[in-house]
């Protein structure tokens, strides 16, 4: 009887990291770049009463055993690194993958720091940057005169400079790709790290060997659906509401069998 108070338990702390991983969702649900958290369970250890097979009273086989399961647990916490939908902003360093891949940054210590989140800047001496001020790797730097910004497929930026008809081309853009997009660690700030279950980074030009392309006067938007996220928290609630229903009748029948007189 006192199990199911540790079972039940254990299945309120689980939908509580769920509902916590289903608030983050939520939270940016209009953040650009953003991709969705699902959280996984698995169930515990069993406790074997009788193996299944065993040897009955009359010396045959009993056909299946008595296990009895005691709880749940948290198994991982996966990014889903579906596309998110584009959304037109006619700004010239705003830049969509469509497509896998990842914009370098490098971050203030040297490191390299990866990002969908393409809402570029230029900072003031030219060079483009994310929203926090970090550089794009490889560091690109657009000339003070030029009067136009164009961006292609496959990376390459080109600008217009007076008293040029001809775009001069002034940087490469390359992306980063991962065998296992969903071992990188989050960081905050739109930026992802490689680990070892994320593989090391595998650096190219966009629009080949497997990378996206690029999309110039655009950025990606959360691929999180708020409609979703909505049910999954009040199926997740419920099972809240369940585990805890388990945890009074459990407290009952303890205090039934407390007051029972001879």
């Amino acid at each position: 009887m006192i199990r199911s108070l540790f079972t039940a338990a254990t299945g309120m702390q689980a939908q509580q990291i769920n509902i916590d991983v289903i608030s983050n969702n939520l939270a940016n649900a209009n953040t650009n770049g953003f991709k969705r958290s699902r959280a996984d369970f698995q169930d515990l250890l069993y406790q074997t009463m009788r193996m299944a097979g065993a040897a009955n009273a009359g010396g045959g086989e009993v056909p299946t055993g008595l296990q009895v399961g005691l709880g749940v647990k948290p198994a991982a916490v996966n990014k889903v690194f579906s596309q998110g939908e584009f959304i037109k902003t006619e700004n010239s360093l705003d830049l969509v993958i469509e497509g896998n891949g990842f914009f370098q940054l490098t971050k203030p210590d040297g490191t390299i720091g990866y990002t969908r989140g393409g809402a570029f800047k230029m900072s003031s001496e030219g060079t483009i940057v994310s929203s926090d001020g970090y550089p794009m790797e490889p560091a690109i730097t657009i000339p003070s005169d030029a009067t136009s910004v164009s961006v292609s497929n496959d990376g390459v930026i080109s600008v217009l400079q007076p008293g040029s008809v001809t775009p001069n081309q002034v940087g490469q853009i390359q992306l980063a790709r991962f065998s296992n997009p969903s071992g990188l660690e989050s960081l905050g700030n739109n930026m992802y790290s490689p680990t070892a279950a994320s593989g090391e980074a595998t650096v190219g030009n966009p629009n080949a060997d497997g990378i996206g392309a690029i999309n110039q006067g655009y950025v990606e938007s959360s691929n999180v659906n708020v409609v979703e996220e909505l049910v999954s928290l009040i199926v997740s609630q419920r099972a809240y509401e369940l585990s805890s229903k388990v945890v009074q009748a459990t407290d009952d029948m303890l205090q039934l069998a407390n007051n029972l007189r001879r």
